[in-house]
C-alpha cells in the first residue's frame, strides 16, 4: 500500500472510530487532524469537505465490512432462519467491536445524516437493500426446498429482523446493557420457531 493510500485508510478509521464514539455532527475536522496526526493540508488533500470523508466512511470502511458480516453468512445456508438468528447473536452478544453504549454505526448515521444529506441517505440506502435482498433471496430458496414454511413472507421477514435489530441497539444504547439483546433474541427464537 502506498503511503498516501495509507494514510487515506488511516484517517477514514480514526474517524470512524470518533464518530462511532461521538456521532458524526459533533465530531469536528479538527479532532479527526488531532486523532490521526495528519496535518490539514493532508487532510483536505484526500477529502475535500468532512461529508465527503463520512461518504467514503461509507463506501469505503462499512460497506466492506458489511457485506463480510450480514452478507456472506448466506451464501451457503440451508436453513436461512439459523443463519439469521446466528448472526443477530454475534453480532449483539459476541462482536467486540460494535459497543452496546454506542449502537449501531449505520444505523447512528441514518439518524444523524440522511434527514439532511442525499448522498448519505442513497449510500446507506444501498448499505440496507443489499441485507433485505440477501435475506429475501435466502428465505425464497428455502421456501422453495421446502426447508420452512412456503406461506411466509420473505420480505416481512427481513424487514422485522432489520428493524428489530436497528431498535434493539438503540434500546441497548439507551440503557447501556446487553440485557435487552437477550430479550430481543428469545422473541426473535420464538418468532422463527413460529414460521417452521
Amino acid at each position: 500500500m502506498k503511503k498516501s493510500e495509507a494514510t487515506r485508510l488511516n484517517i477514514l478509521q480514526k474517524a470512524f472510530e470518533l464518530i462511532y464514539v461521538n456521532g458524526y455532527q459533533t465530531t469536528s475536522v479538527d479532532e479527526i487532524i488531532a486523532t490521526t496526526q495528519v496535518t490539514k493540508g493532508a487532510f483536505y488533500y484526500h477529502f475535500k469537505t468532512k461529508d465527503e470523508m463520512g461518504l467514503a466512511i461509507i463506501n469505503e470502511l462499512m460497506i466492506p465490512n458489511f457485506k463480510n458480516t450480514f452478507i456472506e453468512p448466506f451464501q451457503s445456508v440451508v436453513n436461512p432462519l439459523d443463519a439469521i438468528y446466528d448472526l443477530m447473536y454475534y453480532l449483539l452478544i459476541e462482536n467486540e467491536t460494535l459497543k452496546v453504549e454506542y449502537g449501531c454505526p449505520a444505523s447512528n448515521f441514518t439518524q444523524e445524516m440522511a434527514p439532511w444529506n442525499i448522498d448519505f441517505t442513497k449510500a446507506l440506502n444501498e448499505l440496507t437493500m443489499q441485507w433485505e435482498r440477501i435475506m429475501i433471496d435466502t428465505i425464497e430458496k428455502a421456501k422453495k426446498n421446502g426447508v420452512i414454511n412456503a406461506e411466509i413472507n420473505a420480505k416481512e421477514i427481513a424487514v422485522f429482523v432489520m428493524s428489530g435489530y436497528w431498535g434493539v441497539r438503540n434500546l441497548g444504547k439507551l440503557e447501556n446493557s446487553k440485557s435487552v439483546y437477550l430479550v430481543y433474541l428469545k422473541g426473535l427464537k420464538t418468532y422463527f420457531d413460529s414460521l417452521r
